[in-house]
């Protein structure tokens, strides 16, 4: 029986209770008294359970279509702004003992180029990304007890945030790495870490067995219950998504909003972020071997949805995506991208070779971060480079009872504008220059409260002088 309050996997991500959510779906997807008034609810921007949602999602009439579309993009607005967060992954290794049949870092693979960077790599990758005007990495590796153990994570973090190079920092690392034990994950806060991310892959136990069929991720149990054990080690913030394309889109969407509803029911705080990755081709990797690939139309609605369902997330889409999907998916959710990406290990500092591709996947959006921070500006966005809630300590539940009070952009929207400017002094091209200093003139014009309004003005005006790292 579904229990979103229990710790154990196969009781809130319950297979019966999605299978009933889904034929509950079915049943009701032309019932319009249902369907409008799961459409009021959500525009409360309190959320909608998994069953709720999933009666939408399986709602094919275009004008409520439209309506949920319309709520969703007010809702993002209401929450997180015109605000965008820029990051980039850096990849440490992609030596890995699994089998995953969806990653080119599969055991079997043998002639995948493996790698791993050493701390003086680590030095120069970092410096590549400073000088880009990266300011928050997500580092990623594969799963080796030997080859990347907990020890070398650790080491690699405490390099990356000594780095300091002209006016260039680090200033957040996130991670996403295998999952690991409780005192594992204290070791991970203790380094100072943003937010821990991990992906499900799929929530179908079945599936997720049969994807993975060596390896430590083979149990299904361990790895769905990682993000209980993150925040028993002291993590607050945390970051779950799913690999759509790998299992049946709405069992995954169901599957997914049930993990949402246990951190809360469990820990008090929801997924601080949700990413929304689709399968995409990499070394021997063709993506249409999986029969759960969806077109981009069924992709929108997802992201839609989740929005719409849980207002209040972050949500993460990468570079595996077209510039045109992910400007649809701006627009209808999504509140953080990455840019610049380079998905192998190594490759900031110096492209790599083609005969020594270590890829993971294809890269769709390859553009320069000054070219995405111009596109960005060029939609209405205010590229943003801030930390500074995770170095104030506004993360958990202190950072989710502002966002949810509405509060959260009186912190985020100058910090924003603050490190928009930093960006366009240190880095930025000519144009990109041009565009963004109109910009930050008409966002601080728009800031309601006056005095918050100054004191951004204020420290604008030092950055001018040469300061760097103001925060609200």
């Amino acid at each position: 029986m579904y229990n979103p309050a229990s710790l154990k996997a196969e009781e809130f991500i319950d297979h019966q209770e999605i299978l009933d959510t889904l034929a509950y779906a079915d049943q009701n997807k032309e019932n319009w008294p249902l369907i409008d008034g799961l459409i009021a609810k959500a525009a409360l921007r309190k959320g909608l359970t998994h069953r709720e949602a999933s009666v939408l999602l399986a709602c094919r009439d275009e004008e409520r279509l439209q309506k949920i579309y319309a709520l969703a993009r007010q809702i993002k607005q209401d929450f997180y702004g015109n605000r965008i967060v820029m990051f980039a992954p850096l990849y440490l290794s992609n030596y890995c003992v699994n089998g995953c049949t969806y990653c080119p870092y599969h055991l079997k693979n043998k002639h995948i180029a493996r790698k791993k960077l050493t701390q003086e790599e680590i030095v120069k990758e970092v410096t590549a990304l400073q000088d880009m005007g990266h300011k928050r990495l997500a580092i990623e590796a594969g799963e080796d007890p030997k080859m990347n153990p907990i020890e070398y994570i650790l080491e690699s973090i405490k390099t990356i945030y000594s780095i300091q190079h002209k006016n260039g920092a680090i200033r957040r690392v996130n991670v996403n790495i295998a999952a690991t034990t409780v005192e594992n994950y204290r070791k991970l806060k203790e380094a100072g870490i943003g937010t821990y991310i991990l992906f499900q892959e799929t929530y179908h136990k079945e599936s997720y067995e049969k994807l993975h069929p060596t390896g430590p991720k083979h149990d299904y149990a361990y790895h769905t219950e990682a993000m209980d054990r993150a925040m028993e080690g002291g993590i607050d913030d945390v970051g779950l998504g799913v690999l759509f394309g790998l299992e049946l889109y709405r069992y995954e969407f169901a599957g997914l909003l049930m993990h949402a509803e246990h951190l809360e029911a469990v820990h008090g705080v929801g997924p601080h972020t949700i990413s929304v990755p689709r399968v995409k081709r990499a070394d021997d990797i063709d993506p249409t071997e999986f029969d759960g690939g969806i077109d981009d139309d069924t992709f929108a609605k997802l992201i839609a949805l989740i929005r719409i369902a849980v207002p209040y997330t972050g949500m993460i889409i990468s570079t595996r995506e077209s510039a045109a999907v992910r400007a649809r998916a701006l627009e209808l959710g999504v509140s953080q991208i990455s840019g610049a990406s380079r998905t192998s290990v190594g490759g900031y500092c110096e492209p790599e070779p083609e005969d020594e591709s270590s890829e993971q996947f294809d890269v769709s959006d390859k553009r320069t971060l000054d070219e995405v921070v111009n596109w960005l500006m060029k939609l209405g966005y205010i590229p943003s480079f801030c930390t500074a809630c995770y170095r104030e300590g506004r993360t958990g539940d202190r950072f989710m009872s502002l966002l949810k009070a509405g509060q959260i952009q009186n912190c985020c929207h100058p910090n924003a504008l603050m490190t928009l400017k930093e960006y366009l002094i240190d880095y930025a091209s000519p144009e990109t220059k041009a565009i963004g200093e109109k910009l930050i003139e008409a966002e601080l014009n728009n800031i309601p409260k006056e005095k918050v309004r100054q004191i951004a003005r204020d420290n604008l005006q030092k950055i001018e002088q040469g300061v760097r790292d103001f925060r609200f």
